[in-house]
């Protein structure tokens, strides 16, 4: 450690000044006596009479022990000194200020004389672990969050309802699965918010790729070392594009899980705090007009929330999100094809990082009137069930005329004009608005003989230039394979990536890493010259921030028996996306010098074996090839990457039943 001071088996051993004198075995304890009655002595469970104890134990007045309890979980992470500074850091900026929103609405709501209870299961960085092994345990951690956090709310079974306060790529779908299971009780999602833009500087999805720039010589050390340090402007938030942790907070508003207008708010300031404090009292009136969440998430909700993320361009790992919420409130999942038909059929309307054109940062989409704001156009043009219940125990019909003319709404719109000199509406557009300026619809779905079972790529991402006059892209190259991630990203950063090859890195699925998430490759990749060039196809899976020709997803996995398992080096790849009617294909088209149809492409793939490389990451933990294991059996990526009990059950007792015959 550079300047650390030695440390002596004295100091270890012996405290400085200790005063053992004072050392007690005994209290008095609280004061007064618990409101109880002969009644609850002889009928109440001894949790709920020892709850009691324990809240009076905690300081609770005791005459206020009989008020209704309600449970706020969070993310919370790291440990902030009264003044806000730090005393231990949490993983990321996402989850360092949620414990202001736990207090706000805590202090709501005693205010309403209700008992808050408080608990927390923090979360990991995406960014913090990409490129290393940490990556192997991000997506799995959102299933193990999940059922964290949905024993933490059956722990407490007094509870009347449960606030959710999330931020991130994980922890807030993690949240999001667990308040779905609250069934007859209600529960609320409050969006962690997001960090603002320094004044100067990068945005905190370009500045992951300084390493790649530098290896480039395309910034000096100085460039690097300051811009990292100024990116993340505010403590608090999540990242200012609309990657996974904004898309997972525009979802929960979507589904009607947050309250309108309360995604993508700015991060420590006092119109976000009022979101968890307003959140607090609609819980309460939720309670009180007997509204539960299985009222609110609702398989018409569930489309909503998928028509909303097709008209942000959101994050393509929602694919993974939106299914394993749908499964944790007993819905129907969403296909592939639903995705597909879905995006087909709406319009992007928002310009936000790193969709563009113009690339406007998250907190400015939510003052141009973010999620209400879109939802507004997106009734107008009936591609949204306004009839459905929402938090705020009214319908989404009536909180969306109530935006339409609410004071909040003009009052941001100039604030954003006179802080930015933005017009709101070049943020949010009208459809025609939209449609002129070329704003395409996102996530189209390719299948192929190297994705029979689908695949997934942010079509707007591709450089617009390689997109003929019909608005395809079509691309085919030879196949550079690699196995594990570091090897894509030495080739990358040495120069063994050249001009139209394609990438083909495989094993990244959930049986191989995890499915780990490669940001830095096509960071890295973006920052060559001849970047739009080259495509990338992996069964691995990509950050909300990524940009290129990036086909994600690829099903079946390597390790699975996919045929992306047998490319060779060298073979030839044809990638054709279009982007108007939202149809794709990935499919090997010739080897060596040979080319031929993607037919002849099917038949040559089923003769050859799988490649003798093939391997799971050399560090891949145990505790990720259970979780890929359980959701292989559970309908794997396109089921949303769950634990179906029910599916895991049956493969085992069909198991057992077999072991038993052959033994």
């Amino acid at each position: 450690m550079p300047h650390s001071i030695p440390i002596s088996a004295a100091q270890v051993l012996e405290g400085e000044g200790f005063a053992f004198h004072d050392t007690k075995t005994h209290d008095r304890g609280p004061e007064g006596a618990l409101p109880i009655t002969a009644q609850m002595l002889l009928t109440l469970p001894s949790g709920n009479l020892f709850g009691f104890s324990q809240n009076a134990g905690m300081g609770w007045e005791t005459e206020r022990l009989l008020d209704p309890e309600f449970l706020i979980l969070s993310t919370h992470g790291g440990l902030r000194a009264d003044d806000g500074s730090p005393i231990a850091l949490g993983f990321h900026t996402g989850h360092w200020e949620v414990g202001l929103l736990v207090a706000e609405a805590a202090r709501e709501l005693k205010k309403h004389h209700a008992i808050p209870f408080a608990g927390a299961c923090t979360d990991p960085c995406d960014g913090r672990t990409q490129g290393t092994e940490g990556m192997l345990d991000s997506l799995p951690y959102r299933n193990d969050a999940a059922v964290v956090l949905r024993r933490l709310m059956r722990s407490l079974p007094t509870r009347r309802g449960v606030l959710g306060v999330a931020t991130c790529d994980k922890g807030l779908p993690a949240m999001m699965m667990a308040l779905a299971s609250s069934g007859r009780l209600p529960s609320i999602l409050v969006p962690g918010g997001v960090t603002l833009l320094p004044d100067s500087g990068e945005d905190a999805g370009k500045v992951q790729t300084i390493g790649a720039r530098f290896s480039q010589n395309q910034i000096t050390l100085e460039y690097a070392a300051e811009m990292g340090c100024r990116a993340c402007a505010t403590p608090g938030g999540g990242c200012q594009f609309l990657g996974t942790a904004a898309t997972s907070q525009v979802v929960a508003e979507a589904l009607g899980l947050s309250l309108p207008h309360s995604a993508l708010a700015p991060s420590g300031q006092a119109i976000w705090l009022d979101a968890a404090k307003r959140s607090a009292r609609a819980m309460l009136r939720m309670t009180q007009m007997s509204i539960g969440t299985s009222d609110v998430l609702t398989d018409r909700a569930i489309r909503n929330a998928m028509v909303v993320h097709a008209a942000f361009g959101g994050s393509t790992n929602l694919l993974l999100h939106v299914p394993a919420i749908a499964h944790a409130a007993g819905l129907r999942r969403p296909s592939a094809a639903d995705w597909a038909a879905v995006n087909r059929a709406v319009p992007r309307l928002v310009d936000a990082l790193p969709n563009g054109p113009n690339n406007f940062a998250t907190v400015q989409v939510f003052l141009a009137g973010g999620v209400p704001e879109v939802m507004l156009h997106l009734r107008r043009a009936g591609l949204l069930d306004c009839s459905v219940r929402t938090v705020t125990g009214d319908t989404l019909e009536q909180n969306l005329d109530w935006w339409e003319q609410c004071e909040r709404r003009g009052a941001l719109k100039e604030r954003l004009r006179t802080l930015d000199s933005i017009d709101a509406t070049d943020v949010i557009l009208s459809p025609d608005v939209a449609r002129a300026r070329g704003l395409t619809a996102t996530v189209c779905f390719p299948v192929g003989n190297l994705a029979p079972e689908g695949s997934v790529i942010k079509s707007t991402s591709i450089d617009s230039s390689l997109i003929d006059e019909s608005n395809v892209y079509r691309h085919a190259g030879p196949a550079r394979v690699f196995i594990t991630e570091a090897a894509a990203m030495h080739a990358i950063k040495h120069g063994a990536v050249s001009r139209g090859d394609v990438i083909v890195l495989i094993c990244g699925g959930p049986v191989g890493a995890g499915m780990q998430e490669i940001y830095q490759v096509t960071s890295a990749l973006k920052n060559l010259p001849f970047c739009k060039h080259v495509a990338v196809l992996t069964d691995a899976r990509f950050s909300g921030v990524s940009t290129g020709a990036c086909v994600g997803h690829i099903s079946p996995e390597a390790l699975a028996g996919g045929p992306i398992g047998k490319v060779r080096e060298g073979d030839t790849i044809e990638i054709v996306i279009d982007r108007e009617a939202l149809h794709g294909s990935v499919n090997l088209v010739g080897e060596g010098e040979e080319l031929f149809s993607a037919e002849e492409g099917s038949r040559r793939l089923a003769l050859r074996a799988p490649r003798e490389d093939l391997a799971p990451h050399p560090a891949l933990p145990d505790d990720t090839r259970l979780w890929a294991g359980l959701v292989q059996a559970s309908g794997g990526v396109w089921g949303g990457c769950v634990y179906d009990v029910e599916a895991i059950l049956e493969r085992l007792e069909r198991g057992a039943k077999e072991l038993d015959r052959s033994s």
